[in-house]
């Protein structure tokens, strides 16, 4: 049965048991050996440690109880506390960390993590980041403790996975006997490198070299690491000693992306798939988004650095580029819950000035005169998503039928011709780790000569969508003013405030377009779960209607802005005359 979760108990496991480093500190302290482990333990259910665990003694109280237990023991003094400084000191800083990346490579795999603690009701003297886990049970807020499988059942009703599912991890036998009994895979902790290598036979990845936004390499996506190492090693001059290393970033449709740990270096390697399957603007994506971010780069455009492009086929299959890892923050939800209210309005005002910059660059500087052609750009994107559509249509969609007959017919007559990235939205930005600047704008397989608005609408969307909508999280029906985050209208102005320009009159073609195309992409990734060729960001055909018809209301605002802009005519009075004879 496929794994779905990970339970890791706090003492032993995350934190380090007290009796691993008690034998070492009582040598030094001059401590009758074991006196700390007979005083942790005694008294059965009523020791010091058990009455900690279930809450009944704060983190005072149970230091006092104790280093009276041990005094009793020993007939001196003992000084707990700095016993446990030393269990901190001696052995934390090796355990903890080599488990809190384990825990998120866990969890960068889709899969949930649980932690089982033991904290007093007082507070606590030992440091964890319980964001780390999606589950967090403490005894003494349950009133239980283990080995009581209680607890378990507990957690796994928290967790939703049933026994089977789930892996263990202590360093008490006692414990684990009370998990398998219930049908719970479980791994035995004596060492924790051992105990890691251990729990990676039972899921089948890697629990280490863990890299924000990344996963382990997706079966059937890998790349062969030594024609790559040959390759980086001729073009960047450098031989490390250690082995390359992949992983994959948990996004991306028409390429494929992956994080290279090459000697002391991080590097991103975006590989085209074979064959394409989405529309790209001309041609393969790679060799043209490599050029589109030489260029931006020189042109002062805020983007990853490129190092090499690749074409030859016989390296990796196909076509990819090398560049370096931006390393910051890709906020995952437009509502920015991680950051202070007063940062997120600032972050708004940062993505709109850098759309902004992208749409002033000067073409001929920037030698991107030549990316497309000049004037046409919306009708040729209409052709083209109306053409891909047709190519994954498994149903009829009467919204997208309708769409398909409208958007020709209203395609705007005067359009600015700027380069355009073609898929602007929030989690395509870097940020500064500490503060609202956006340091790069990813994801140019899109870009083109075209009209900026198309850039604008697609980043307004977000505020039409519901935050719960499994294929881009929105902010519908939010409370923005207690957010702090400006509404579709305050955002759209900043920008034109700082590109000098009106919001087109004809604004709601633009977000009938934005969302058409969406509808697209989301009946694409439709149309591969359903043929077997399931892509990350999975879409259910109810995705792509609920978004046709969000593109079709705003066709009618369009159409009643046209009709009320009408001049306004009186109506011909109806005349009629009888005749008598």
């Amino acid at each position: 049965c496929r794994s779905r979760a990970v339970v890791f108990q706090e003492s032993g496991m995350l934190l380090p048991a007290p009796h691993r480093t008690a034998a070492d500190w009582e040598a030094q302290s001059c401590v009758p050996a074991g006196t700390v482990q007979e005083a942790l333990l005694s008294g059965g259910e009523n020791s010091p440690s058990r009455k900690y665990s279930r809450g009944q003694l704060t983190a005072v109280e149970f230091l006092q109880e104790l280093g009276q237990q041990c005094f009793e023991l020993a007939n001196v003094r003992v000084p707990v506390e700095s016993f446990l400084w030393d269990l901190i000191r001696a052995e934390l800083m090796k355990q903890l960390p080599i488990m809190a990346e384990a825990a998120q490579c866990i969890r960068a795999e889709g899969l949930k993590t649980a932690l089982l603690s033991s904290p007093g009701s007082g507070g606590r003297f030992l440091p964890l980041d319980r964001r780390l886990f999606d589950v967090v049970v403490e005894s003494c807020r349950e009133g239980m403790c283990l080995p009581d499988p209680g607890i378990y059942r507990l957690c796994l009703e928290r967790l939703g996975v049933r026994p089977q599912e789930s892996i263990v991890l202590d360093s008490s036998s006692q414990n684990l006997e009370a998990a398998a009994q219930l049908g719970m895979k479980t791994v035995k902790v004596d060492d924790p490198e051992a105990a890691l290598k251990e729990l990676e036979t039972h899921l089948g990845f890697p629990l280490r070299g863990f890299v924000p936004y990344t996963r382990s390499v997706r079966p059937g996506m890998e790349i062969p690491k030594d024609q790559l190492q040959k390759y980086l090693e001729n073009v960047l001059g450098a031989h490390p000693t250690a082995p390359l290393e992949l992983r994959q970033f948990d996004h991306g449709e028409s390429t494929r992306s992956y994080l290279v740990r090459f000697g002391d270096r991080l590097l991103v390697l975006k590989k085209e798939k074979e064959p394409p399957d989405s529309p790209c603007p001309s041609g393969p994506s790679v060799p043209r988004e490599y050029r589109v971010l030489k260029a931006l780069s020189g042109a002062g455009v805020p983007v990853p650095s490129v190092l090499a492009l690749c074409e030859d086929t016989s390296t990796l299959g196909t076509p990819f580029y090398v560049m370096e890892l931006c390393a910051g923050r890709v906020p995952r939800a437009v509502s920015l819950p991680a950051l202070p209210r007063d940062q997120r309005a600032a972050c708004y005002r940062a993505v709109s000035h850098v759309l902004a910059r992208i749409h002033s660059l000067d073409l001929g500087a920037a030698g991107l005169q030549d990316l497309g052609e000049h004037g046409n750009y919306i009708e040729q994107q209409v052709e083209t998503w109306t053409k891909q559509y047709r190519a994954v249509e498994t149903h009829v969609i009467p919204a997208m039928e309708r769409l398909i007959q409208w958007l020709p017919l209203h395609v705007p007559e005067s359009q600015k011709t700027t380069v355009v990235h073609g898929d602007f939205r929030m989690d395509h930005l870097v940020f500064h780790p500490d503060r609202p600047e956006v340091l790069a704008v990813l994801g140019w397989r899109f870009a083109a000569l075209g009209d900026p608005f198309c850039d604008l609408a697609n980043s307004c969307m977000t505020h039409f969508l519901p935050p719960h909508f499994s294929a881009r999280r929105g902010l519908r029906n939010c409370d923005l003013g207690q957010l702090g985050i400006p509404t579709a209208e305050e955002y759209s102005q900043m920008y034109c405030r700082h590109m000098g320009v009106e919001r087109p009159e004809n604004w709601n073609f633009y977000m009938a377009f934005a969302f058409f195309r969406l509808a697209v992409e989301l009946q694409g990734r439709h149309r591969h779960r359903v043929a077997g060729r399931p892509a990350p960001g999975d879409s259910s055909p109810e995705d792509a209607e609920f978004v046709a018809e969000l593109a079709w209301e705003f066709a009618i605002k369009e159409g009643f802005r046209v009709f009320e802009s009408l001049p306004s005519t009186k109506l011909l009075a109806r005349h009629s005359s009888t005749w008598a004879g």
